[in-house]
């Protein structure tokens, strides 16, 4: 790691602020270390709620392009009936956002996030 300088400066407040200068690289390998860290947080966290996980074999199926609605909805029990339901649309609309024929709106797919229990980005 290369030689870091500091200073010292004053603010638009008037207070003293202490700065540090580094090299590019040695800030880049820094902020890769963190993101690191983040990202084993994030696995920790996930390996710790296992029933927040979705199952290898649903994530495979979303890999190959599978709708994540019918995913989702599949993977908490519900018919499309059911969830068309509780969204308050028609089974038959559902049906289309479901197969990719029409887009929903950003008021159903909050519905449906919020019934499924997930992210609207999850589902799109």
């Amino acid at each position: 790691m290369a030689k870091s300088n500091r200073n010292s400066s004053t603010n638009n407040a008037g207070g003293t602020v202490e700065v540090t200068t580094i090299p590019v690289a040695d800030l880049e390998a820094l902020i890769r270390r963190v993101e690191d860290a983040e990202d084993r947080r994030s696995i920790e966290a996930a390996l710790m709620d296992p029933d927040d996980a979705l199952p290898a074999e649903l994530v495979e199926r979303m890999i190959a392009g599978e709708s994540p609605l019918r995913i989702f909805r599949e993977h908490r029990g519900l018919t499309l009936q059911a969830l068309a339901d509780q969204a308050g649309v028609g089974k038959s609309h559902l049906s289309q956002i479901e197969n990719g024929k029409k887009s929903g709106s950003i008021d159903i797919y909050a519905k449906l996030a919020d019934i499924l229990d997930v992210t609207i980005d999850d589902l799109v």
